[in-house]
Formats: C-alpha cells, structure tokens, sequence
C-alpha cells in the first residue's frame, strides 16, 4: 500500500485482516474522498467502498459544489454489476420526507433535510444509491451519528448508501453506542450478506 505522511488527508479506512487481504487497491481523490476496491467471494464481483468527508452545510457554496463535482465521476466510474459503497460523514440531514426519492430512502430518517441533504439524496438517487440508515426503523438512539459538544443536539449526518442492484445484501444500518472513537460522532455499522475474499 502507499505510505501518505500522518494527518494530511481528511478520510482513512481502517482494515481488519481479512479486509487487508481482499484489497485490491486504493486511490485518494482530493483530501475528502478516498476509494478502496475489494475481491468478494461472489465470482466476477468486486466491491468498492468511497469514504467521505463532506463540508458542513454552512460552508462556502463553492466550496460544497466542488466536493459533490469531484465526488460524481468517482461514484459513476464503477460498473452497476460491482458493489458501491458510499459512507462517510455527508454533513447531510435527509430527514423522514421522501416523496420523489422513494427508490432511494424510506421514511426512517430524523429531523428536516437540510441543503446537504438535498445534494446528498440528489446524488444518491442520480446514481441509483440506497441510502441505508433511512430504510430501516430503529430508535432514535439508534439513528442518531453526531451529538454536539454539549450534548443538546443530536443528528443523523453520516450516512451508507449502496447501489440499487445489491438492496437485498444490506441487512441492516444503524449506529452502535459506546465505541471509543474519541469523537462526537458514533460509529454507524452496515450489517451485510455478502462477503470478502483473498485477493
């Protein structure tokens, strides 16, 4: 694997060992996107999981606009009969409305989306993406990927969406208290079917 120097780039991935032995290869794209490709044991099928780091919906339009113009040609150039995984933290409120995103999102999500939000289910739905902590019903407590400093406020900003061709793989998206991430976001966890091998 390529050695970056520590603390220049705004997205990792962290790999158990089977995950290190399926990795075919890994690409940075700009400091809020990185790809990583992975052999599954499905024949002909590989799966490449995006992790992101969107800016926050009050930052500089420009600046918003460029991370989903750079984000779209690294979603598009996968072929739909590979798995995508899109995850990370979008920044992105897409709340519980989802009238016109009905293929993409249930109506499990919390509060109102917001304008990152709105890129984010755009993006999503022009890519044939599920979003999948919104599909699935859960508690509140189980929804919620971010709590404020000061603990009054509690969102649900980071999201997993995988393309629309692997619905059934996802079992389940939701957020598991208690890990020591020495952050104010809460680890949010894909349980799926489908499963990696030795490359």
């Amino acid at each position: 694997m390529k050695k970056m120097p520590p603390h220049t780039q705004e997205v990792a991935l962290m790999l158990y060992k089977k995950a290190q032995n399926a990795l075919i290869g890994w690409e940075p794209y700009e400091p809020w996107i990185i790809k990583a490709s992975f052999k599954t044991n499905k024949e002909g099928i590989s799966m490449s999981i995006i992790q992101c780091y969107a800016p926050t919906n009050d930052y500089n339009e420009d600046v918003k606009h460029r991370f989903y113009y750079r984000l779209q040609p690294v979603v598009e150039k996968y072929p739909t009969k590979d798995l995508t995984i899109l995850m990370g933290n979008f920044n992105a409120k897409v709340g519980t409305n989802n009238p016109g995103y009905e293929d993409i999102m249930g109506r499990h999500g919390l509060r109102e989306r917001n304008e990152n939000g709105e890129s984010f289910a755009n993006l999503c739905a022009f890519n044939k993406l599920i979003i999948g902590g919104i599909i699935f019903p859960h508690k509140c407590i189980h929804k919620t990927t971010w709590t404020s400093p000061n603990h009054t406020t509690q969102n649900q900003i980071d999201h997993i969406s995988i393309n629309k061709t692997f619905r059934r793989t996802i079992e389940d998206v939701r957020t598991k208290r208690g890990a020591d991430t020495a952050s104010d976001h809460h680890l949010l966890v894909a349980k799926m079917k489908l499963k990696l091998k030795k490359h």
